[in-house]
């Protein structure tokens, strides 16, 4: 069991805790930091007491959750857990689609249990804390009832698919996992608000009315084709304002949440929704999709080179090769390349990101733009002063600060 890979896996997991938790270290000691004058207004000296109590607080339940989390992983790993899972299973079961899906199901349900105190006292305790939680405890549960569901059915039946591809076609599992995986995602795209959503929301269409005219008025002029604008109860969990474009092609829709309507004025509503039709004109939802295929690509092609691999099986305590065993462990020890590639993929969000500020400012919305910002950050107690090396590891979008400034600059 303790082989080579074996401990290259549990220096990986260390590894990455331990730069998570310098770099979340580092973001925390700069609590407190003056506001720069741009930015003034945000939050007024009460406010910003409780945007750094809030930060704080949220840094000292990280570092707890996350050494709750690594501890179990090493615990688990040194006992072979995982392995004395994979055994007992097959007491029961020998066919290795029903042994994965079995497998990774108990795994499922066991992070469950362990994840849904720390999940209530975020929501009832520090959202509650800082006004923002408006969920019952009936919602919360029957949130993560129905989270739990709809991981088992789709996550079971793509697992299920790609178990049997591994299993019939061993050679090609890679290639034709990554198209099983790649359809699926493109589906979940083009119909994730309109199937899934419900199930958690209610969305209503947008009523005729000065807001509507308003959005139409700019879709047409910016030459976007928009007919389904969607609001969605989002203060029935809570006050936390957002807006989103989600489907591709005639799928297209924009959902905007009840709190964004509530806080925001008409025109700062169009700013924000100018920010979402830039990045349709800027194509970015494509290219983020072919990064993400193509990253996945890469992933499979590896993971089909070394799943089969007997080591990675005994690295994570099991007896015999087992294909769950297999990617078990491969995905700890892909873990660098994936956070190298999240690091790229975040840089280039970040840069669409201002490309999206910059064709709402270019017609004339960058003051209306600057003015929304501010507001969704201050009601979220946004941090105005992350460190830089914590934007660089976690931000798919620059800081408020770093938008500010190129938003006036675009206009000057």
């Amino acid at each position: 069991m303790y082989n080579l890979v074996f401990w290259l896996i549990i220096a990986f997991v260390v590894l990455e805790f331990v730069a998570e938790r310098w770099v979340s270290k580092l973001n925390a000691s700069w609590f407190g930091k003056p506001i720069p004058e741009i930015l003034s207004g945000v939050f007024d000296t009460e406010k910003y007491t409780k945007q750094q109590a809030y930060s704080l607080t949220n840094y000292r339940f990280g570092v707890l959750v996350a050494s709750f989390s690594v501890l179990i992983s090493l615990v688990a790993l040194a006992l072979g857990l995982y392995g004395w899972l994979d055994d007992f299973l097959r007491q029961w079961l020998s066919q290795e689609v029903w042994l994965c899906l079995a497998f990774f199901g108990v795994i499922m349900v066991v992070n469950a249990i362990i994840d849904l105190p720390f999940d209530y006292y975020k929501t009832f305790v520090i959202e509650e804390r800082f006004g923002f939680n408006k969920a019952t405890k009936g919602v919360f549960f029957a949130d993560q009832v129905k989270n739990m569901l709809l991981s088992a059915v789709m996550g079971g039946v793509l697992l299920g698919v790609i178990t049997a591809v591994y299993v019939a076609l061993p050679t090609y599992f890679w290639l034709l996992a990554w198209l099983v995986v790649s359809a699926f995602s493109l589906f979940m795209t083009m119909f994730y608000s309109e199937w899934i959503v419900p199930l958690f929301n209610k969305q209503t269409p947008l009523e005729s009315g000065e807001l509507r005219d308003a959005i139409e008025a700019f879709a047409q002029k910016a030459g976007f084709e928009l007919t389904n604008i969607y609001v969605i109860d989002g203060s029935k969990r809570s006050t936390k304002a957002n807006a989103y474009f989600s489907g591709l092609g005639g799928k297209k829709r924009i959902v905007l949440y009840d709190t964004l309507i509530k806080e925001l004025t008409t025109q700062e509503i169009v700013a924000v929704l100018a920010h979402e039709i830039g990045h349709y004109k800027h194509k970015h939802t494509r290219t983020m999709i072919t990064v993400s295929l193509l990253s996945n690509l890469m992933m499979f092609a590896l993971l089909g080179f070394f799943v089969a691999s007997p080591q990675l099986s005994v690295a994570m305590g099991g007896s015999v090769p087992s294909f769950h065993l297999g990617i078990m462990a491969f995905g700890i020890l892909y873990s660098p390349i994936s956070t190298l590639l999240g690091l790229a993929i975040n840089a280039l969000s970040r840069r669409n990101e201002y490309q999206a500020d910059a064709f709402a400012a270019s017609y004339g919305l960058g003051d209306d733009l600057i003015s929304a910002l501010k507001k969704l950050s201050s009601t979220s107690l946004a941090n105005l002063q992350p460190h830089p090396a914590f934007v660089f590891m976690h931000y798919s979008h620059p800081t408020l600060l770093q938008r500010l400034l190129a938003i006036t600059s675009s206009k000057a």
